[in-house]
């Protein structure tokens, strides 16, 4: 009888199913504070997709988990969360951290942790170096090509280069914006750039008045003014001036958070806003986008589609393809590796991603969105034609 248990007690741990692995990433993001909104997409488009894909059965028969680190948009708090991350072995990478001054902080944590930071929420240059720094892997595209697509918008639409104004915050995000812009303008031609009126403001602040003054007092007076900074202080900045420049365009970079933005304003003060996107319209009849809605619907049913979830489901769609190159245990020099190793990959945007050993940046795709009755539709320049 104990012979015929113990062969029973084989059979059945036999026939059980193995239990499943599980590869776990972080993010360091704003999951409070003013730029919350920001960190708060992005984990939810990347728990989106990871359970949208553990339901599926996982990558490589590994189930995907994502752990979060509230660094309140604080330099400081995202190196200790940075140091925390790097030395904590269980965690394979950072997927989807946010912004750009604590990008500068981290960066160099990441790279002497030999740790990938994959996604960020960011365009900025500091990521985007030339050779690329090998634990630096980026989805999106740039701020230099968000800003450019505005130039390029700008002058297509009969505004000249001195009719241009910036208000950007006082740090590596708004110099990323703004230089990003001025290079867009020099390279069409333009080369006087240093008189072109920039106003600033301090980051964690909705302080716009110093910067509203230095614009307003511009010896012309501008017909757009590009925006390089969050939600709060740009919605704050555009009610305000939109008292004296009532026919200006206003225009911001993704980073301000397209749905907050237009919640602060209200539809009606929004209207005319322009944002560049780096992801598909929300309502793009593309694989990836129709996927996006389809589990999101399924696994965060109180969430509503936004840019900043679809970024970040995105980014772990493709860190899932890296993940599936790097085989079945991978350790984080693999993770780079597989990333590394997908050259080109359609995952259903309309264009192929390309990633290799000598190119970090997975899209170079911009989409100028215009805010329309409550909605952001593609922005028709020619109809912004003097």
């Amino acid at each position: 009888m104990r012979r015929t248990k113990t062969w029973l007690l084989v059979v059945g741990l036999l026939a059980a199913p193995l239990a499943q692995a599980e590869l776990t990433v972080g993010i360091v993001a704003p999951l409070s504070g003013g730029a919350a909104p920001l960190g708060i997409g992005m984990q939810q488009g990347i728990d989106t997709y990871f359970a949208k894909i553990n339901a599926e059965g996982g990558v490589n028969g590994n189930q995907l988990a994502l752990k979060a680190y509230d660094d309140q948009y604080a330099p400081l708090q995202a190196a200790k969360h940075t140091r925390d991350l790097v030395s904590d072995e269980n965690l394979l990478a950072a997927v989807g951290n946010v912004g750009t001054p604590t990008a500068a902080v981290t960066i160099p944590i990441y790279n002497q942790g030999k740790t990938l930071l994959f996604g960020a929420f960011t365009g900025a240059g500091i990521l985007r170096r030339s050779p690329p720094d090998r634990y630096v892997i980026n989805y999106r595209a740039s701020y230099v090509q968000e800003t450019a697509a505005m130039v390029d918008g700008l002058l297509s639409a009969g505004i000249q280069p001195e009719e241009i104004a910036f208000f950007t915050q006082n740090d590596s995000f708004g110099d990323a914006g703004y230089n990003g812009a001025i290079s867009a303008m020099q390279a069409r031609g333009f080369s006087n750039t240093a008189n072109l009126v920039h106003g600033r403001f301090t980051r964690g602040t909705r302080n716009i008045h110093q910067g509203l003054a230095t614009i307003l007092q511009a010896p012309v007076t501008p017909r757009a003014v590009i925006i390089v900074g969050t939600f709060g202080p740009a919605a704050d900045f555009i009610r305000e001036a939109r008292q004296d420049l009532p026919d200006t365009l206003f225009l911001n970079v993704s980073f301000v958070g397209s749905q907050a933005l237009l919640e602060e304003l209200g539809s009606r003060r929004a209207e005319g806003v322009i944002v560049t996107q780096v992801v598909p319209p929300l309502d793009a009849d593309l694989p990836a986008v129709e996927e996006y809605r389809q589990a999101l619907a399924e696994y965060a049913p109180d969430a509503t589609p936004d840019f900043i979830s679809l970024e970040g489901y995105l980014a772990a769609k493709l860190f899932a393809e890296g993940l599936k190159a790097a085989g079945n245990n991978p350790d984080r020099e693999a993770v780079v590796n597989g990333l590394l190793s997908l050259g080109s990959i359609d995952i259903g945007v309309g264009e192929p991603l390309t990633l290799g050993p000598n190119d970090h940046q997975a899209s170079d795709a911009v989409w100028p969105t215009i805010i329309r009755n409550g909605q952001f539709e593609p922005v028709d320049w020619n109809s912004l034609a003097r």
